[in-house]
C-alpha cells in the first residue's frame, strides 16, 4: 500500500524539544489518521536539529464509501426544525425514515482521495503544533519554533500539493548545512519522492536522521578516540542526548587539556565541560582520575582529522576552567563564616524566611532525627549548619549544580570532620531515581532533615503540587525521604515531623515507589488505614500482605472478610452497635463453636507476631481463619429471628474482622 512521507523543515530546533516534538508529530497524526478512518501499518517520526520527519506506511488511496445515520427531529416536530435537520444533513423531506417516531436521515459519502486528506492534516498540525515556546517571523502569522523554511510532502510517489504561509509542499529537502557533495559549502537541496529515497538522500548529503543512529554514532566514535589513547569515557547519558540534537553530522574531536587544571575537584571540570562547552571528560584507567583531555563532537568532517576545532576547543575550555580556579581560590580565601552571614540576606520564601532561618530549622530537624538514625546530635547539628553555606560561595554561584558538593571540598579543605564534610556533600541527595542515597547515619539525618524541611514548610503555607505542576520539587523531596527512610531501614514516626495532609502525600508518593516494585496500592492504602507512620514497618506489612493475598488462603479469607463486612455494615445502618465480647450461647452450632475456638486460638500468636513485627507469620495466623470463617458463612444464619442468637453471631463476625484489622485494613483492598 501506498506510503506517506513528510518532513518539516526549519531553523535549529532545541535539543531539549526534539524528543517531544517527534512524540507530540506522531501522536497527532495518529488521532488525524484515525478521525479519517485510516489504520496505518506503521508510523514513525524522526527529530533532529532542523527538521521534524514523518514516514506512515499502509495507507490506502481514498477513504472508503461510509454511510452516516443521522437523528433528526421528533415525528410533528416545528416545521423550523425540521428545515434546519434537512439542511444540516443534506436532504430532502422525502429521503427520511420514520423509526421509533424520530426522523432518521442515511446519508451515504463518497470517501475523500487520501491526499486530499493529508494536505489538510498537515495545515492542522503546523498551525496547532504544541511547541513549549514558538515565534512569528517576518510578516507572517504562522508560529513555529523556528523559522519554517520547507515543507517535503509526497504521497505514493506524488506531491501532495498545498501551502503554509506562502511555504508550498513539494519533493525537495535539503542537506547538511555546511557540508556538501562536491566543491563549495552550503547547505544543498536534493529531491525524494519517498522514504528510502529520503533517508539516503540525507546521508549523501551529511545527515544522520535517526537520533538513535546519532547517538551511536558518537558513543563508538567517542570510545574509538578513547581506546587509541588508553583512555576511557566517562558516561554521560544526559549530555549524550543533548549532543545528539545539536549535530546532524556528530563526529567526535579529542582535544588536549592544560593538565595544571587537574588539581581542580573533578565534578568542577567535568561540569564546566558539560555545562558550558558540551564536552565529554575522559579519565586514566589507571588511577580512575581524569585525564587532561576531553572529546568535542562537532557537526562537520574536517580534513584535518579536527586538529584545529580541538585546538580551538582547547583555548575555550582553559579561559573557563581558568574561571573555576579564580572561584576556588577565591572561595577558599572566604570560607563558611561570611558565607553564612549572607544567607540572613537571602530569601528562601517570602512565607518562609530567609535561607538562615531554613538552616536555623534544618539544624534543629538534624538533632531531633540523629539519635533515630545512630547520629550524633551535636555533629548533625554542625553539619545542617554548615550545610548551605557554598550557596553564597563564588563557585556555586557559577555552577548552581555544584551546591552541596562544594561545600564537601571546602570543608575538607578547611581541616574539617570528614563526617561533616560527607554529610554536607551529601545532604541533597538522592536527586533522582538514579541517585545514590546516603548510607552514613550522620548524612541520613542532615539530607531526612533538609527534605523535611522543605515539605514541612511549603504544606503549611498550602504551596502543595497541583496536577502536573510541582514548583518546588515536593514530590522528589517526598521520595528521597522514603528511599532514604527504606534504603537505610530508619524507623522514624513521619507525623512527628507532619500534619495528616503531608502524611498522606507519602502515602501517595510511597504507592508510586511500591508501584515500580509490582505492589498494588490498595494494599498500601490498607496499611495506612491503620495510622500507622512508619514507613519500614508499613512496607513490610504491605510485602506481607501482597504475599498473603497471592494465596488460596489469603484470597478466600478476604472473599469472607467482605462478606462479614458487608453484613456487619448494613446491621451497623440499622443501629447495632455491637457492644461487649462474642459470647456463645449454650445451643450453638458447630461452625459457632469452632470460629470462637479459633479466634481464641489465634489471639496471642497474633499478637506475638505483630510485637515482632513479623508479619509474614501474623499472615500464617490469619490463613488459620480461613476455613472456620467459610464454615461459619455458610452453614449459620447470622440473622437469626432470635434477638441473642443473632447479637451473638454479629459479635462473632465483628471479633474476626477485628482481628484481621489488626494486620490492615481488608476493606480497602479490591477483590
Amino acid at each position: 500500500m501506498p506510503q506517506l512521507l513528510l518532513e518539516l523543515f526549519s531553523e535549529e530546533i532545541p535539543a531539549r524539544m526534539q524528543s517531544g516534538a517527534a512524540r507530540d508529530l506522531e501522536r497527532l497524526a495518529r488521532e488525524h489518521l484515525a478521525a479519517a478512518g485510516f489504520l496505518p501499518e506503521a508510523l514513525k517520526t524522526f527529530a533532529g536539529p532542523r527538521r521534524l520527519t514523518l514516514v506512515v506506511e499502509g495507507l490506502p488511496a481514498a477513504q472508503a464509501d461510509r454511510k452516516e445515520e443521522l437523528k433528526g427531529p421528533r415525528v410533528g416536530a416545528p416545521p423550523q426544525a425540521m428545515e434546519g435537520f434537512l439542511r444540516k444533513a443534506g436532504v430532502t423531506q422525502d429521503q427520511l425514515v420514520e423509526q421509533n417516531g424520530v426522523w432518521m436521515a442515511f446519508v451515504e459519502k463518497k470517501g475523500r482521495a487520501t491526499p486530499e486528506i493529508v494536505a489538510e492534516m498537515v495545515e492542522t498540525i503546523v498551525r496547532a503544533f504544541p511547541w513549549p515556546k514558538s515565534m512569528t517571523w517576518g510578516s507572517g502569522k504562522l508560529r513555529w519554533v523556528r523559522p519554517l523554511k520547507r515543507i517535503l510532502c509526497v504521497f505514493d510517489r506524488e506531491i501532495v500539493p498545498f501551502a503554509i504561509e506562502g511555504i508550498q509542499s513539494g519533493d525537495v529537502s535539503e542537506g547538511h548545512r555546511f557540508m556538501r557533495v562536491g566543491r563549495g559549502w552550503g547547505g544543498q537541496p536534493f529531491k525524494a519522492r519517498d522514504f528510502d529515497e529520503y533517508q539516503k538522500g540525507l546521508l549523501d548529503h551529511f545527515v544522520v536522521l535517526d537520533v538513535e543512529e546519532r547517538k551511536e554514532r558518537i558513543l563508538e566514535g567517542c570510545k574509538t578516540l578513547c581506546f587509541a589513547r588508553n583512555l576511557e569515557l566517562v558516561d554521560d547519558i544526559g549530555l549524550l542526548e543533548e549532543v545528539a540534537g545539536l549535530a546532524e553530522w556528530p563526529t567526535p574531536v579529542l582535544g588536549d587539556m592544560d593538565p595544571a587544571f587537574l588539581d581542580l575537584p573533578g565534578e568542577v571540570i567535568r561540569t564546566s565541560m558539560r555545562t558550558h562547552q558540551k564536552y565529554f571528560a575522559v579519565r586514566d584507567p589507571a588511577t580512575g582520575g581524569l585525564a587532561p583531555h576531553f572529546i568535542t563532537i562537532a557537526n562537520v568532517q574536517s580534513a584535518d582529522g579536527g586538529k584545529v576545532i580541538a585546538e580551538g576547543n582547547a583555548k575555550v575550555l582553559s579561559s573557563r576552567l581558568s574561571d573555576a580556579r579564580f572561584f576556588w581560590d577565591e572561595d577558599v580565601k572566604v570560607g563558611f563564616k561570611p558565607w553564612l552571614e549572607k544567607l540572613e540576606g537571602v530569601t528562601f520564601h517570602a512565607k518562609l524566611g530567609t535561607m538562615a532561618q531554613r538552616v536555623e530549622r534544618i539544624v534543629a530537624l538534624a538533632g531531633e532525627i540523629a539519635p533515630l538514625v545512630g547520629a550524633d546530635p551535636e555533629k548533625a547539628k554542625e553539619a545542617a549548619r554548615l550545610a548551605k553555606a557554598d550557596l553564597a560561595s563564588q563557585m556555586v554561584g557559577e555552577f548552581p549544580e555544584l551546591q552541596g558538593l562544594m561545600g564537601g571540598y571546602y570543608a575538607r579543605t578547611f581541616k574539617m570532620d570528614g563526617e561533616i564534610a560527607d554529610a554536607i556533600r551529601d545532604h541533597y541527595k538522592p536527586q533522582g531515581p538514579s541517585d545514590a542515597v546516603p548510607t552514613a547515619p550522620l548524612s541520613v539525618a542532615v539530607a531526612l532533615a533538609d527534605k523535611l524541611d522543605t515539605l514541612v514548610g511549603f504544606f503549611a503555607i498550602d504551596e502543595k503540587p497541583t496536577g502536573s505542576k510541582d514548583p518546588f520539587a515536593l514530590r522528589r523531596a517526598a521520595l528521597g525521604v522514603i528511599r532514604i527512610i527504606l534504603e537505610n531501614a530508619v524507623r522514624l514516626p513521619l507525623s512527628k515531623f507532619g500534619r495528616e495532609d503531608l502524611i498522606a502525600f507519602f502515602a501517595d508518593r510511597l504507592k508510586v515507589t511500591l508501584k515500580d516494585q509490582g505492589k498494588r496500592h490498595d494494599l498500601v492504602d490498607a496499611v495506612f488505614a491503620l495510622g500507622d507512620d512508619d514507613l519500614v514497618r508499613i512496607v513490610a506489612r504491605v510485602e506481607a500482605l501482597d504475599g498473603f493475598l497471592k494465596t488460596d488462603d489469603g484470597k478466600n479469607l478476604l472473599a469472607g472478610y467482605k462478606r462479614a463486612s458487608n453484613i456487619l455494615k448494613a446491621e451497623e445502618k440499622k443501629g447495632w452497635k455491637g457492644e461487649g465480647e462474642a459470647e456463645l450461647l449454650p445451643n450453638a452450632s458447630e461452625p459457632e463453636v469452632a470460629l470462637h475456638d479459633a479466634l481464641r486460638l489465634v489471639r496471642q500468636p497474633l499478637a506475638a507476631a505483630l510485637e515482632a513485627e513479623d508479619f509474614t507469620a501474623a499472615m500464617r495466623e490469619l490463613a488459620g481463619l480461613r476455613g472456620p470463617v467459610d464454615a461459619f458463612l455458610d452453614g449459620v444464619f447470622v440473622n437469626s429471628d432470635v434477638p441473642e442468637e443473632r447479637d451473638s453471631r454479629l459479635k462473632t463476625l465483628a471479633a474476626v474482622r477485628d482481628a484481621m484489622g489488626q494486620v490492615a485494613d481488608f476493606s480497602q483492598i479490591a477483590g
